[in-house]
Protein backbone atom coordinates (compact mmCIF):
# COMPACT_ATOMS: atom_id res chain seq x y z
CA UNK A 1 0.00 0.00 0.00
CA UNK A 2 1.18 3.46 -0.92
CA UNK A 3 0.28 6.98 0.15
CA UNK A 4 -0.07 9.48 -1.83
CA UNK A 5 1.27 12.93 -1.52
CA UNK A 6 -1.63 14.81 -0.42
CA UNK A 7 -2.47 11.60 2.31
CA UNK A 8 1.27 12.06 3.59
CA UNK A 9 1.15 15.72 4.23
CA UNK A 10 -1.88 14.88 6.11
CA UNK A 11 -0.82 12.82 8.38
CA UNK A 12 2.76 15.08 8.95
CA UNK A 13 1.04 18.08 9.42
CA UNK A 14 -0.37 17.65 12.81
CA UNK A 15 3.07 15.84 13.67
CA UNK A 16 5.10 18.50 12.56
CA UNK A 17 2.39 21.67 14.80
CA UNK A 18 3.42 19.67 17.74
CA UNK A 19 6.60 19.70 16.75
CA UNK A 20 6.64 23.48 16.30
CA UNK A 21 4.55 23.86 19.52
CA UNK A 22 6.96 21.90 21.29
CA UNK A 23 9.81 23.85 20.35
CA UNK A 24 7.88 27.02 21.23
CA UNK A 25 7.30 25.51 24.87
CA UNK A 26 10.79 24.63 25.04
CA UNK A 27 12.00 28.05 23.67
CA UNK A 28 9.57 30.36 26.28
CA UNK A 29 10.30 27.87 29.16
CA UNK A 30 14.33 28.18 28.66
CA UNK A 31 14.39 32.14 28.22
CA UNK A 32 11.39 32.20 31.47
CA UNK A 33 14.10 30.06 33.75
CA UNK A 34 17.11 32.01 32.03
CA UNK A 35 15.61 35.39 32.67
CA UNK A 36 14.59 34.28 35.93
CA UNK A 37 17.33 32.06 37.37
CA UNK A 38 20.60 33.02 35.62
CA UNK A 39 22.83 35.28 37.42
CA UNK A 40 23.20 38.18 34.93
CA UNK A 41 22.39 41.93 35.68
CA UNK A 42 21.89 44.40 32.93
CA UNK A 43 21.86 46.77 36.58
CA UNK A 44 25.23 47.23 37.38
CA UNK A 45 27.20 50.16 38.15
CA UNK A 46 31.34 50.99 37.67
CA UNK A 47 32.13 52.38 40.91
CA UNK A 48 35.17 54.24 42.85
CA UNK A 49 36.77 55.32 46.13
CA UNK A 50 35.91 59.37 45.77
CA UNK A 51 37.94 61.23 47.83
CA UNK A 52 36.96 64.86 48.77
CA UNK A 53 39.86 67.26 49.26
CA UNK A 54 40.54 70.20 51.54
CA UNK A 55 42.81 72.34 53.00
CA UNK A 56 43.83 72.02 56.13
CA UNK A 57 44.52 75.51 57.17
CA UNK A 58 42.40 78.39 56.12
CA UNK A 59 43.73 80.94 53.84
CA UNK A 60 43.90 82.92 50.42
CA UNK A 61 44.81 80.16 47.56
CA UNK A 62 48.31 81.26 46.12
CA UNK A 63 48.59 78.55 43.13
CA UNK A 64 46.58 76.22 41.60
CA UNK A 65 49.22 73.10 40.23
CA UNK A 66 46.50 71.18 38.25
CA UNK A 67 43.40 71.44 36.22
CA UNK A 68 39.70 69.75 35.92
CA UNK A 69 39.83 66.03 34.44
CA UNK A 70 43.75 66.02 35.12
CA UNK A 71 45.58 62.51 35.86
CA UNK A 72 47.54 63.11 39.25
CA UNK A 73 50.14 60.78 40.87
CA UNK A 74 50.39 60.35 45.04
CA UNK A 75 52.47 63.01 46.58
CA UNK A 76 51.70 65.45 43.85
CA UNK A 77 50.72 69.17 44.79
CA UNK A 78 47.11 70.11 43.99
CA UNK A 79 47.13 73.54 45.18
CA UNK A 80 48.93 76.04 47.92
CA UNK A 81 47.82 78.30 50.32
CA UNK A 82 49.39 81.35 50.80
CA UNK A 83 52.36 80.83 53.26
CA UNK A 84 53.11 84.54 54.47
CA UNK A 85 51.12 83.93 57.83
CA UNK A 86 51.96 80.28 58.29
CA UNK A 87 55.32 81.57 58.06
CA UNK A 88 55.54 84.51 60.42
CA UNK A 89 52.97 82.31 63.17
CA UNK A 90 56.27 79.82 63.04
CA UNK A 91 58.74 82.83 63.35
CA UNK A 92 56.54 84.18 66.20
CA UNK A 93 56.30 80.37 67.98
CA UNK A 94 60.05 79.90 67.70
CA UNK A 95 60.47 83.44 69.41
CA UNK A 96 58.33 82.43 72.47
CA UNK A 97 60.19 79.25 72.39
CA UNK A 98 63.52 80.95 72.50
CA UNK A 99 61.66 82.93 75.12
CA UNK A 100 59.87 79.95 77.32
CA UNK A 101 63.74 78.28 76.94
CA UNK A 102 65.79 81.12 78.53
CA UNK A 103 62.70 81.27 81.26
CA UNK A 104 63.45 78.04 81.82
CA UNK A 105 66.59 78.26 82.03
CA UNK A 106 66.69 80.90 84.67
CA UNK A 107 63.93 79.10 86.55
CA UNK A 108 66.24 76.25 87.35
CA UNK A 109 69.54 77.94 87.71
CA UNK A 110 67.32 79.56 90.64
CA UNK A 111 65.87 77.17 91.99
CA UNK A 112 69.25 74.89 92.17
CA UNK A 113 70.93 78.14 93.89
CA UNK A 114 68.15 78.50 96.28
CA UNK A 115 68.06 74.42 97.19
CA UNK A 116 72.11 74.98 98.45
CA UNK A 117 71.37 78.04 100.93
CA UNK A 118 69.27 75.47 102.92
CA UNK A 119 70.85 77.26 106.11
CA UNK A 120 69.68 80.52 104.83
CA UNK A 121 66.16 80.69 103.17
CA UNK A 122 63.26 79.23 104.16
CA UNK A 123 61.80 75.56 103.50
CA UNK A 124 59.08 77.49 102.03
CA UNK A 125 61.08 79.75 99.84
CA UNK A 126 62.95 76.62 98.45
CA UNK A 127 59.79 75.29 97.60
CA UNK A 128 57.92 78.24 95.35
CA UNK A 129 61.47 78.35 93.19
CA UNK A 130 60.63 74.28 92.91
CA UNK A 131 57.39 75.45 91.90
CA UNK A 132 58.30 78.30 89.78
CA UNK A 133 60.76 76.10 87.85
CA UNK A 134 58.19 73.37 87.14
CA UNK A 135 55.35 75.75 85.82
CA UNK A 136 58.49 77.44 83.50
CA UNK A 137 59.56 73.76 82.14
CA UNK A 138 55.54 73.25 81.56
CA UNK A 139 55.59 76.41 79.43
CA UNK A 140 58.71 75.63 77.58
CA UNK A 141 56.68 72.12 76.16
CA UNK A 142 53.87 74.24 75.27
CA UNK A 143 56.02 76.26 72.95
CA UNK A 144 57.60 73.46 71.71
CA UNK A 145 54.03 72.26 70.86
CA UNK A 146 53.07 75.42 69.60
CA UNK A 147 56.50 75.64 67.35
CA UNK A 148 56.05 72.36 66.02
CA UNK A 149 51.89 73.07 65.06
CA UNK A 150 52.85 76.07 63.08
CA UNK A 151 55.59 73.89 61.23
CA UNK A 152 53.07 71.41 60.67
CA UNK A 153 50.20 74.19 59.27
CA UNK A 154 53.03 75.29 57.01
CA UNK A 155 54.53 72.21 55.53
CA UNK A 156 50.26 71.56 54.89
CA UNK A 157 49.81 74.89 52.92
CA UNK A 158 50.70 72.19 50.28
CA UNK A 159 47.47 70.44 49.14
CA UNK A 160 48.80 67.00 47.70
CA UNK A 161 47.25 64.16 46.31
CA UNK A 162 46.52 61.17 48.81
CA UNK A 163 46.17 58.62 46.57
CA UNK A 164 46.62 58.07 42.39
CA UNK A 165 43.68 59.31 40.48
CA UNK A 166 41.73 61.94 38.62
CA UNK A 167 40.35 65.17 39.87
CA UNK A 168 36.96 65.74 38.90
CA UNK A 169 34.39 68.56 40.17
CA UNK A 170 37.33 71.35 40.51
CA UNK A 171 36.70 75.43 39.73
CA UNK A 172 39.44 76.31 42.21
CA UNK A 173 41.44 79.42 41.24
CA UNK A 174 44.28 81.31 42.51
CA UNK A 175 43.07 84.75 44.67
CA UNK A 176 39.94 82.34 46.39
CA UNK A 177 39.57 82.36 49.69
CA UNK A 178 39.67 78.10 50.92
CA UNK A 179 38.43 77.48 54.60
CA UNK A 180 39.60 74.46 56.30
CA UNK A 181 37.88 71.23 56.30
CA UNK A 182 35.38 72.63 53.24
CA UNK A 183 35.99 70.46 50.22
CA UNK A 184 36.92 72.46 47.27
CA UNK A 185 37.71 69.35 44.66
CA UNK A 186 36.71 65.51 44.53
CA UNK A 187 39.57 62.83 43.60
CA UNK A 188 38.30 59.39 42.35
CA UNK A 189 40.66 57.20 43.00
CA UNK A 190 41.73 55.44 40.30
CA UNK A 191 43.51 52.29 41.77
CA UNK A 192 40.15 51.53 43.55
CA UNK A 193 37.44 50.90 40.42
CA UNK A 194 35.27 47.71 41.10
CA UNK A 195 31.99 47.32 39.56
CA UNK A 196 28.28 46.87 41.63
CA UNK A 197 26.09 44.66 40.42
CA UNK A 198 22.89 43.99 41.36
CA UNK A 199 21.40 40.91 41.38
CA UNK A 200 18.06 39.86 41.59
CA UNK A 201 17.23 37.44 45.24
CA UNK A 202 16.38 34.46 42.64
CA UNK A 203 20.08 34.62 40.76
CA UNK A 204 22.42 34.67 44.07
CA UNK A 205 22.45 30.59 44.08
CA UNK A 206 25.52 30.56 41.72
CA UNK A 207 26.70 33.74 43.26
CA UNK A 208 29.97 33.15 44.96
CA UNK A 209 33.06 34.78 45.66
CA UNK A 210 35.66 33.96 43.75
CA UNK A 211 33.27 33.31 40.43
CA UNK A 212 34.76 34.38 37.86
CA UNK A 213 32.11 37.33 35.49
CA UNK A 214 32.07 39.06 31.87
CA UNK A 215 31.25 42.85 32.47
CA UNK A 216 30.39 44.61 29.70
CA UNK A 217 30.58 48.61 29.26
CA UNK A 218 27.37 50.36 27.72
CA UNK A 219 28.64 51.60 24.97
CA UNK A 220 31.87 49.20 24.58
CA UNK A 221 32.42 46.16 22.07
CA UNK A 222 34.84 44.99 24.04
CA UNK A 223 33.83 43.17 27.67
CA UNK A 224 35.90 43.13 30.60
CA UNK A 225 36.81 40.38 32.83
CA UNK A 226 36.51 40.34 36.88
CA UNK A 227 35.18 37.59 39.57
CA UNK A 228 33.16 38.59 42.45
CA UNK A 229 34.72 39.86 45.75
CA UNK A 230 31.26 39.22 47.79
CA UNK A 231 27.35 40.30 47.97
CA UNK A 232 25.91 42.36 50.58
CA UNK A 233 25.33 41.12 53.83
CA UNK A 234 21.96 43.15 54.04
CA UNK A 235 19.91 45.61 52.46
CA UNK A 236 16.82 47.86 53.88
CA UNK A 237 13.59 46.75 54.55
CA UNK A 238 11.41 48.99 53.03
CA UNK A 239 8.45 47.48 54.77
CA UNK A 240 9.56 48.56 58.39
CA UNK A 241 9.92 52.32 59.33
CA UNK A 242 12.32 51.44 62.18
CA UNK A 243 15.01 50.35 59.39
CA UNK A 244 15.50 54.08 58.41
CA UNK A 245 18.93 54.94 59.59
CA UNK A 246 20.79 51.72 59.66
CA UNK A 247 22.83 52.11 56.76
CA UNK A 248 22.17 49.17 54.84
CA UNK A 249 22.10 49.42 51.03
CA UNK A 250 18.44 51.09 50.11
CA UNK A 251 17.77 49.51 46.57
CA UNK A 252 14.15 50.48 45.07
CA UNK A 253 12.85 46.81 43.73
CA UNK A 254 11.51 46.36 40.21
CA UNK A 255 8.91 44.28 38.57
CA UNK A 256 10.22 41.33 36.40
CA UNK A 257 7.63 38.75 34.87
CA UNK A 258 5.02 39.97 37.48
CA UNK A 259 7.12 39.04 40.35
CA UNK A 260 8.79 41.20 42.88
CA UNK A 261 12.01 40.33 43.23
CA UNK A 262 14.51 42.36 45.32
CA UNK A 263 17.80 43.16 44.22
CA UNK A 264 21.19 42.32 46.41
CA UNK A 265 24.29 44.60 45.72
CA UNK A 266 27.27 42.00 45.02
CA UNK A 267 30.67 43.84 44.97
CA UNK A 268 32.98 42.64 41.13
CA UNK A 269 36.78 42.87 41.15
CA UNK A 270 38.10 44.44 37.77
CA UNK A 271 40.59 41.80 36.52
CA UNK A 272 41.15 42.98 33.22
CA UNK A 273 40.28 45.98 31.01
CA UNK A 274 41.13 46.33 26.82
CA UNK A 275 42.71 48.87 26.00
CA UNK A 276 41.35 52.07 25.19
CA UNK A 277 38.28 51.19 27.33
CA UNK A 278 37.94 54.12 29.96
CA UNK A 279 36.81 53.47 33.11
CA UNK A 280 34.49 56.08 34.35
CA UNK A 281 32.51 55.56 38.00
CA UNK A 282 28.95 55.35 37.18
CA UNK A 283 28.98 53.93 33.61
CA UNK A 284 26.58 51.12 33.18
CA UNK A 285 27.54 47.80 32.86
CA UNK A 286 26.02 44.41 32.46
CA UNK A 287 27.16 41.78 34.68
CA UNK A 288 27.00 38.13 33.75
CA UNK A 289 28.53 35.53 35.12
CA UNK A 290 30.57 33.21 33.11
CA UNK A 291 28.30 29.73 32.14
CA UNK A 292 25.26 31.75 33.35
CA UNK A 293 24.06 30.44 29.77
CA UNK A 294 23.36 26.99 31.77
CA UNK A 295 22.01 28.07 34.53
CA UNK A 296 18.94 25.23 35.50
CA UNK A 297 17.08 27.31 37.80
CA UNK A 298 17.21 27.19 41.93
CA UNK A 299 17.98 24.07 43.32
CA UNK A 300 18.87 22.69 41.09
CA UNK A 301 22.85 21.27 40.03
CA UNK A 302 24.98 22.42 37.46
Amino acid sequence: MTLDRDTLLRLLKPLLTLLVVGAGVFVFWHLFNYYTYAPQTRDGKIRADVVPLAADVSGRVEQVHVRDNQVVKRGDILFSIDHVRLRNAVEQAEAALATARATLTAAERESRRYQALTDIVSGQQRDDRRSTAEEARARYAQAIADRDLARINLARAEVRAPVNGIVTNFSLRPGAYAAAGQPVMTLVDSDSYYVAGYFEETKLSHIRPGVRVTIRVMGEDRPLSGHVEGRSAGIDDRERTTASGTLLANVNPTFSWVRLAQRIPVRIAIDKVPPGIDLIAGRTVTVTLNGAENALGPGRSE
